[in-house]
């Protein structure tokens, strides 16, 4: 085990060195989390402008209606998420190749993988739907059930995204081989993606805990100014530790896919490291 965190920290290490010589890679992850808020913006607002909620919540949230929009918002917010990780992890891939990627050869890449990208959105959507159904209806118990169905299926489909961008497969078949290729880097896969979360979420607590806390000193002392700038400075640092964490993640991916397909260790990562993180299956 003590292995596998090692092998796992290097894998990082290497995918961090990577997001150092292209940075402009988390412009990617930028402009997901703005289309993000205006798919959410789209779907909420009308929502409480027509007053759909009001004297009704309880039952609306149980109605065909609710779910037929709970859907459609999965579909949209699944499907821009995806295109920029696949942009993302196209450009990824092209500096693993030894390339020199550029924001337009990423958005290349997922703009020809479009229709996949699109069909891959319907499936977790319906995935979501389904597993929030079954919550709404468990017990204690089952809602924990489902909660390890819903990790399980994050943790099987954490390679469709390079699967997309390195193979011409349609989204079930994308799923399949995502879930083909956990078996050959569970161990990297789950260490990885847990201590990278792990790491960016303590960092992000930390300086939200902390600038929030001297915010609100500077402004309980009267230095309004003061307090203002460092809420945003705040904010800010915060977003963009969000913003190295998506890229760190998809760069990781990329590395990852990229190794238990071909077996060659991309450019800037060891061999002989990756060679120990996986077991080739005939």
């Amino acid at each position: 085990m003590f292995e596998r965190f090692s092998r796992s920290w290097e894998l990082v290490r290497a995918s961090a060195a990577v997001l150092k010589s292209d940075r402009h890679l988390l412009v990617f992850p930028l402009v997901a989390g703005i289309a993000a808020l205006v798919v959410t913006a789209t779907f909420v607002l009308p929502m409480f402008g027509l007053d759909v909620l009001g004297g009704v919540e309880d039952d609306f949230e149980t109605s065909a209606a609710f779910y037929l929009w709970l859907f459609a918002f999965y579909v949209a917010h699944y499907f821009v998420m995806v295109f920029f990780n696949v942009a993302l992890v196209g450009a990824a891939m092209i500096r693993l190749d030894g390339g020199e990627p550029t924001l337009r050869a990423g958005l290349a890449i997922a703009l020809d993988r479009i229709g996949p990208i699109f069909g891959y959105a319907v499936i977790a959507a319906t995935v979501g739907i389904i597993l929030r159904a079954l919550e709404q209806r468990a017990g204690f118990i089952g809602r924990l059930v489902v909660g390890l169905v819903g990790v399980a299926w994050t943790v099987a489909t954490f390679l469709v995204v390079p699967v997309l961008v390195a193979q011409r497969v349609g989204p079930v078949d994308a799923v399949k081989r995502s879930a083909t290729l956990l078996r050959r880097s569970w161990g990297e896969n789950l260490i990885g993606n847990a201590g990278i979360g792990l790491a960016f979420g303590l960092l992000i607590v930390l300086v939200l805990a902390g600038g929030g806390a001297l915010s609100v000193m500077l402004l309980g002392s009267g230095a309004t100014g003061g307090g203002i700038l460092l809420a945003s400075t705040t904010v800010v640092l915060a977003i963009l530790l969000g913003l190295v964490q998506a890229a760190l993640a998809g760069i990781y991916s990329a590395a990852l896919y990229r190794y238990a397909v071909d077996g060659e260790a991309p450019q800037g990562f060891d061999g002989a490291m990756l060679a120990e993180a996986f077991q080739r299956k005939v």
